[in-house]
């Protein structure tokens, strides 16, 4: 068999198919927590916080910047300032927060697809029946 009939063999298997798809649908829905974190969220916890509704430039300069202040964390990035970058990492915290989540009760929810159906209940025995029959057969 040739190397390309064996490539063609292991990409129809249905493991790396059902994986493409996942990491396809994983991309796409990493941009949509993405979006609700940085659109929505962030905003909000920023309003909370007091520091108006961008918390990605909520940053603390760590080397000595001569007096000078920086806006926006690209600016002083770009000035080549060492920073701690604590609102990109909140919202990175936020950001795992909410996949987890939604990862957990996607499983949750499969998990409980998959359960195998539950067993009716147990009826009487074969002893207790054997033991009506020959009670009947008595009579």
């Amino acid at each position: 068999m040739s190397m390309m009939n064996e490539f063609k063999t292991f990409l129809n298997q249905g493991n790396v198919m059902g994986l493409a798809v996942g990491v396809i649908i994983g991309g796409a829905f990493g941009k949509i927590v993405t979006s609700l974190t940085d659109d929505v969220l962030m905003p909000f916890i920023g309003y909370l916080t007091g520091g108006g509704t961008d918390f990605s430039n909520k940053f603390i300069t760590l080397s000595d910047t001569g007096g000078k202040t920086y806006e926006t964390l690209a600016a002083a990035k770009a000035a080549g300032v060492n920073v701690m970058a604590l609102g990109s990492f909140v919202t990175a915290i936020i950001n795992f927060i909410i996949l987890a989540f939604v990862v957990f009760l996607l499983v949750r929810q499969a998990n409980k697809l998959m359960a195998p159906p539950e067993a009716p209940p147990a009826g009487p025995s074969e002893v207790d029946l054997l033991t009506e029959i020959r009670d009947a057969l008595k009579k």
